[in-house]
């Protein structure tokens, strides 16, 4: 899976946890195992205010943009964050 990251000054939370296809956004489970390869889900199919992109599965991958939210004394990293690949299951861990 490939997670590009869209940085955002915000005080929200986010925290993200793969299990397969799933991303569980905030508690939340977004079901992306029925995406068949070449296919796009639109973002506004998704229902997710952090997921802003569609997304598509390419070369058998999943692949979508969701919103980093950061502090005001954000670290470099977190404002301007590398994708993130994770194919292993387990928290996401996102750039602070």
């Amino acid at each position: 899976m490939l997670i590009n990251l869209s940085p955002i000054r915000s005080d929200n939370s986010l925290e993200i946890t793969k299990t397969g296809e799933t991303l569980t956004i905030n508690s939340v489970p977004y079901n992306f195992s029925q995406l068949p390869n070449g296919a796009t889900l639109p973002k506004e199919a998704i229902g997710c205010e952090f997921i802003v992109s569609d997304v598509n599965r390419v070369n058998g991958e999943i692949e979508l943009t969701i919103l980093l939210p950061h502090g005001a004394n954000a670290s470099h990293e977190a404002r301007f964050p590398e994708p993130i690949i994770k194919n292993d299951d387990g928290q996401v861990v996102l750039p602070i």
